[in-house]
């Protein structure tokens, strides 16, 4: 009798802690978007969008925070509505998309806050030069079907791009905005 109880104890411990583990899920990639916008000539802002290709989040069973995250974008299908912007774009003038085509993110630091939002530090690739970004994120839908909406700014010259006779009408900073559903 204490066998059996001693088993069935066992097999209700690792049903709650396999219940409690984190899980990973997929980022839908034809349902979310990556999105930028930068000032352009002091008085507009050139926007556009570059496809997340490839992600993940893993999050406990119940809560919509993450723990980690992690995201692949294509810098070779860049659109801003302008085919020949988006040629410029993907350049070595800016990202050098022939040579670093992919850009990357992986999570380093999230901190939950009220209503399920969270802040996130992560390293962000492109152009192969690597640098710490922060992001906020709100969270709605439900726990089961959590969408994310993160923002920030982020600095293009930190990522090595020259500086070229286009630098005086364009914005250092662009806002990034994205929007992830997961699988």
């Amino acid at each position: 009798m204490i066998a059996v109880l001693k088993s069935t104890f066992a097999v209700a411990l690792a049903a709650l802690l396999l219940a409690q583990s984190p899980a990973p899920r997929t980022i839908d990639v034809a349902r979310s978007t990556a999105r930028f916008s930068i000032s352009h000539i002091w008085v507009e802002r050139v926007s556009g969008t570059v496809p997340i290709v490839d992600g993940s989040l893993v999050v406990l069973p119940g809560s919509p925070v993450p723990s980690s995250v992690s995201a692949t974008l294509d810098a070779t299908r860049i659109d801003t509505g302008d085919p020949d912007r988006d040629r410029s774009l993907e350049s070595s003038d800016f990202f050098d998309a022939k040579e670093f085509p992919r850009w990357t993110f992986a999570s380093t630091k999230i901190v939950p806050e009220a209503n399920g939002a969270f802040t996130m530090d992560g390293n962000l690739t492109i152009r192969g030069a690597t640098q710490l970004e922060h992001l906020r994120v709100t969270v709605s839908g439900s726990a089961a079907h959590p969408e994310y909406r993160a923002s920030g700014r982020i600095d293009r010259h930190a990522f090595g791009m020259p500086r070229t006779r286009l630098d005086p009408v364009i914005g250092d900073a662009a806002d990034v905005a994205l929007d992830i559903i997961l699988q």
